[in-house]
């Protein structure tokens, strides 16, 4: 029985989504929850950066308590987490785009991925990518805007759809049969992109997965909370709390934190 929170972190309210499928698969796990809005978006920044930022975050994680850290950043995992690793003993689990199971079951041998520039150009991503997208086309597209119209409650404006069907369209031209999330934020963008793309395209996340190794590490450094009381989670924001409320739903709460 080990009561402590999971840490999760991100460079906004992206990683949410990360949250809601961990909280799904574990619900008696106590959470504590950073989005460091304020710095969003992490992809444009330099590696430097985020690793600062990233180690920042940790930091206040652990200070919090926290047994376990959830990077729920695509690009913070690429550019800092083998640092993370290094630098402190407790476990982390990171996130990278699902390119494997994309280039392994496409039919049409082209998928697309939407991320950003920093996870892009990382060196995980491309060692991840050659290993199993050789031999098929990828089609891939740089959000620039994505993020921070969610960060700023643009969500579902004519913005966002504007953006979308122009960082779509070449992937439709190439006839992809599987899209990419490679960014946390961008799982809030399913609606939208299941009305703008061909029917039998299949969007892919790694949310899921995420949850499972999160588990896995739980139970095998016997850190899983087996209470049966309500998990309590914890929200905090250094940008606008209420937009994190808003993608959390009701029953939730985000304060406001300077970190």
């Amino acid at each position: 029985m080990n009561p402590q929170p999971i840490g999760i972190f991100d460079s906004g309210v992206g990683g949410t989504s990360i949250w809601k499928e961990i909280n799904l698969l574990l619900p008696n796990e106590n959470t504590i929850y950073l989005a460091d809005s304020a710095n969003a978006p992490y992809g444009l920044k330099g590696k430097d950066a985020i690793i600062q930022l990233s180690t920042k975050n940790t930091e206040l994680l652990i200070e919090k308590g926290c047994k376990l850290i959830v990077v729920a950043c695509n690009t913070a995992t690429t550019n800092a987490i083998n640092i993370l690793r290094e630098s402190y003993k407790i476990p982390f689990i990171g996130i990278e785009p699902a390119i494997k199971p994309a280039a392994l079951q496409t039919q049409t041998h082209a998928v697309g991925i939407l991320a950003t520039k920093g996870t892009l150009s990382s060196e995980l991503f491309s060692k991840t990518s050659g290993l199993f997208a050789r031999n098929i086309k990828v089609i891939e597209r740089v959000g620039d805007g994505i993020v921070e119209l969610i960060e700023s409650g643009q969500l579902y404006s004519e913005e966002m759809k504007t953006l979308l069907k122009l960082y779509l369209q070449p992937m439709i031209d190439a006839n992809i049969d599987y899209l990419v999330l490679g960014c946390t934020h961008y799982p809030y963008l399913i609606p939208i992109l299941i009305e703008l793309l061909p029917s039998h395209v299949k969007i892919i996340d790694s949310g899921e997965a995420v949850a499972r190794q999160t588990k896995a590490i739980l139970e095998k450094n016997n850190l899983i909370n087996t209470q049966t009381k309500k998990a309590e989670h914890q929200f905090f924001s250094n940008g606008n709390p209420d937009i994190m409320k808003s993608l959390l739903g009701s029953g939730y709460k985000a304060d406001y934190l300077d970190f």
